[in-house]
């Protein structure tokens, strides 16, 4: 009898293979590395609700009723913190194949606070921002302590997301 695999196992095998094919097409077109990626978003008419437009995929943006919005969908700020969730776990992933960590499961839980005085127009003192990001990493795996604690130096090193937010990259208004 075979022993119990993770539900994660075969995806963890076939993500094996194809980060060896893109390590293999970076080294022989090191232009390919650096992917080209963009977001389009819109106000929807009379609601107020913005379509957010991410690849090939639309989403519903919102705000609470407390802002005039209807909570048609997760806000901004909401966007934000998933995008790093998302990015998190899929760098957990990557670094798990990597370092041949085994998983049975990761969840990345991310919590921030949005100071909105400035944002509803009332004097600030810095611009508005989200703080006290935070997130938690909840990974089950049969790897040794040592080994976790590797993969989680690696997703700190490696996620695309979290660095642009620790290490913010220039952001230019263009004019359309």
């Amino acid at each position: 009898m075979e022993p119990d695999m993770s539900a994660l196992d075969h995806y963890l095998e076939r993500k094996s293979a194809v980060l060896a094919q893109r390590r293999a097409d970076f080294i022989a077109s090191p232009e390919k590395a650096t992917v080209r990626i963009q977001a389009r978003s819109w106000v929807a008419g009379e609601t107020g609700a913005r379509p957010v437009k991410m690849g090939e995929t639309l989403f519903i943006t919102d705000s609470s009723p407390a802002l005039a919005g209807h909570g048609l969908g997760p806000t901004a700020p909401e966007m934000l913190l998933g995008a790093l969730a998302s990015c998190l776990v899929h760098t957990y992933l990557i670094q798990a194949v990597l370092l041949s960590i085994p998983l049975e499961s990761v969840e990345v839980e991310v919590h921030g606070a949005v100071p909105m005085g400035g944002v509803v127009g009332l004097p600030y003192e810095k611009p508005p921002q989200i703080e006290e990001i935070v997130y938690m990493a909840h990974v089950r795996s049969s790897a040794p302590p040592e080994a976790i604690a590797r993969m989680h130096q690696a997703v700190e090193e490696t996620c695309p997301v979290l660095n642009t937010l620790r290490f913010p990259t220039k952001v230019v208004r263009r004019e359309a």
